[in-house]
């Protein structure tokens, strides 16, 4: 357990992040989703971060409210990233602890986190499964 004590984000984290934009359709987005098998996506504007988007995002969409008319289905999939995405998100650093990273994801029941560097620039992402493989290389190790 002492390994997984020690070991940071940028251990574990997939280097190579798939984005969006805010302009990207929802039918678009779901088409990623369904594809990839990804919980989220960070939202890129030229080379800033300026939110993420996940399937609960998505999904919120198509909630229904009794305060607004429901659209049609191919009016809610032609909105943007824009209109759904989180701008006020959570992220770690390379070098922020797997414990540290563990506890946010519980308490925000959050499935994956940003890793921006120092200069808030992407450099990967930490899913829960690469936390749960952190674990399993301390229980062998």
């Amino acid at each position: 357990m002492h390994k997984f004590l020690e070991a940071s984000a940028g251990q574990y984290m997939t280097r190579q992040v798939k984005t969006v934009t805010r302009d990207t359709t929802m039918r678009d987005l779901h088409k990623m989703f369904e594809a990839d098998n990804f919980n989220c996506y960070p939202v890129r504007e030229g080379d800033d971060i300026v939110g993420v988007v996940s399937n609960f995002d998505f999904l919120k969409c198509f909630a229904f409210n009794p305060h607004r008319m429901v659209p049609a289905y191919d009016d809610l999939l032609s909105r943007t990233v824009a209109d759904v995405m989180t701008p006020e998100f959570i992220y770690v650093d390379p070098t922020t602890k797997l414990t540290r990273v563990l506890q946010l994801m519980v308490d925000h029941r959050m499935k994956s986190v940003p890793v921006l560097d120092a200069t808030q620039r992407l450099a990967g992402i930490i899913a829960r499964e690469d936390i749960m493989r952190a674990l399993t290389d301390s229980a062998r190790g």
